[in-house]
């Protein structure tokens, strides 16, 4: 079967962008792959969280991963510090990267600019992010497309390691749903749905009040015209609106538009569809919320079987450079 891996950081709430970008085309290939998918926590410590807080998100995002439909019996849900191969490859990532490779990263550029403290893991981190992808021979990686630079960095990474020491890691492709994969944010429409508190007003949690969730819809920005039209460029407003209701109904944003000659019954529109999408989830996340120690015992033994699949690439890996083995 085909082999997927995919990782989300357990910082801040996941929102419809997190679902309908990711996590829902992670949950529609359950059992058609090998799926692997991760609470990056390490990844986290990059902008120095508060530990309580990064314990129970972790918990909490595992929870919201498993009321979206990830069944841990379906797939192998785990947390990144339970397996300490991914620091060691890691390493081997930083010094197969070059600091121009880094440097020119888009993310590390966008992040370091709203921080006072740029800590080097924000620099270095797509050296982890490649591990966390080759560590279990990956075919696909399923996520949003402001993820495909760090890919192709990988690609990059996997091609050059091969050549350099034999053929070690499996090449991974980028793979991009077909619609919801870019949910901007309902105030500000030219730029990604966010998990950060000054986006909030433009942002649909998926754990959020659903009368909230319809009062931003209403509140959502369009465009001083009145045709509905799927124009990214002229229209993205009106484009997003259409993408999310593509993203929660199935259909292509473009047919869509077809449908309305008004902005708000297209809005009315999207608002119900994502609240019908989002209730049986905040039914579900309340029913795992009760027992903790169930999801903790749930990625202990996913931890388990990662750290099984990642110590056959690290053998491979180490005889490759030439250490000693242990």
């Amino acid at each position: 079967m085909t082999r997927v891996f995919s990782g989300i950081q357990p910082s801040g709430n996941l929102h419809l962008g997190s679902l309908l970008g990711a996590v829902r085309n992670w949950v529609t290939g359950l059992g058609e792959s090998d799926s692997l998918y991760c609470v990056v926590d390490l990844h986290a410590l990059t902008l120095r969280p508060d530990p309580a807080a990064l314990r129970s998100d972790t918990i909490r995002v595992a929870q919201a991963l498993m009321a979206c439909g990830l069944d841990p019996d379906q797939c192998t849900l785990f947390v990144q510090s339970h397996v300490p191969q991914h620091v060691e490859l890691g390493w081997i990532m930083e010094c197969t990267a070059s600091f121009g490779e880094l440097n020119r990263m888009v993310q590390f550029k966008d992040k370091s600019g709203r921080v006072e403290f740029v800590s080097a893991g924000l620099f270095t981190y797509p050296a982890l992010q490649a591990s966390d992808i080759l560590l279990y021979d990956t075919d696909e990686v399923p996520v949003g497309a402001d993820q495909r630079q760090h890919i192709e960095l990988t690609r990059d990474l996997a091609i050059r390691f091969n050549n350099r020491y034999g053929d070690t890691f499996v090449v991974p492709q980028h793979v991009i749903p077909p619609t919801g994969a870019r949910v901007m944010d309902l105030q500000n429409p030219t730029v990604k749905m966010s998990k950060s508190a000054d986006a909030a007003a433009g942002t649909i949690e998926l754990l959020e009040d659903l009368k909230s969730v319809e009062k931003k819809f209403k509140r959502a920005v369009t465009d001083s015209e009145s045709d509905v039209r799927y124009d990214v460029e002229a229209k993205p407003g009106i484009s997003n609106l259409l993408e999310i209701l593509g993203g929660a109904t199935g259909r292509k944003p473009a047919d869509l538009a077809n449908d309305y000659t008004q902005y708000g019954r297209l809005k009315v529109d999207a608002a119900e569809a994502v609240i019908e999408l989002l209730r049986p989830i905040q039914q579900r996340f309340a029913e795992l919320e009760g027992d903790p120690a169930e999801t903790a015992r749930l990625l202990s033994i996913g931890g388990e079987k990662a750290q099984a699949m990642a110590e056959k690439t690290m053998l491979r890996t180490r005889d490759a450079l030439g250490l000693l083995p242990r």
